[in-house]
């Protein structure tokens, strides 16, 4: 993979309109944008379940990282936003899934909304893959 910038698409409709990428490798740096639990045929995922939207989140991160030439275990730090914090447990339950053994930086805030009312949850993640 080239040293360059590098942008990974989720195919998302709203990527061009909105003007953003799934992630951004530039060098050994990857960001990954807010990720929200949508399907592949565009349709909200786990309605009314933070447990399983936080795992389609993850999922799709997942999937961005390998695109962009890395792993879990390189990502270094992960933003979780949750529109109750109260349910901050069932998104924690997730992301141990993913990241008991890895540990990131992590940060669990409340948010009053996203795009989609029915997405009860978003997850970045930031990845530094050594050479």
């Amino acid at each position: 993979m080239q040293m360059g910038r590098f942008l990974v698409s989720s195919n998302s409709p709203l990527e061009k309109p909105i003007g953003f990428s799934r992630a951004v490798r530039s060098g050994p740096w990857v960001a990954i944008s807010g990720t929200a639990p949508i399907n592949i045929d565009g349709s909200n995922a786990f309605i009314g379940d933070v447990y399983g939207q936080t795992k389609k989140c993850l999922q799709i991160i997942e999937e961005a990282l390998a695109n962009a030439g890395c792993t879990l275990s390189q990502v270094i730090r992960t933003r979780m936003m949750l529109k109750d914090i109260a349910r901050w447990e069932e998104a924690a339950k997730a992301h141990g899934e993913f990241f008991s053994e890895i540990r990131p930086a992590c940060t669990f805030v409340e948010v009053k909304g996203f795009i989609k009312p029915e997405w009860l949850v978003e997850v970045e993640a930031d990845a530094f893959i050594e050479t």
